[in-house]
């Protein structure tokens, strides 16, 4: 099995190769859709216990931030 080494994006039926700009620009504009649509609350991230305090902070700062969402959860009780 062979690993991807670009993004790939879907035009109609198929996946063709794309630079990171125009992968990340399409997945911005597909979350900014469905905050449009249906709310910020439909947007959640699980962080991982494994990840520094700040890199959790930060998720939750950029979830809160940019999307307005506040569900936001992560494996630290367990």
């Amino acid at each position: 099995m062979k690993r991807l080494t670009e993004p790939l994006v879907r035009d109609g039926d198929t996946l063709r190769p794309a630079s990171w700009e125009e992968a990340l620009d399409r997945a911005a504009l597909g979350l900014k859709g469905c905050v449009a649509r249906h709310g910020p609350g439909t947007v959640g991230v699980f962080s991982c216990s494994k990840a520094t305090n700040e890199v959790n902070y930060l998720a939750m700062k950029v979830l809160r931030t940019a999307v307005g969402s506040n569900h936001i959860d992560s494996c630290n009780r367990t």
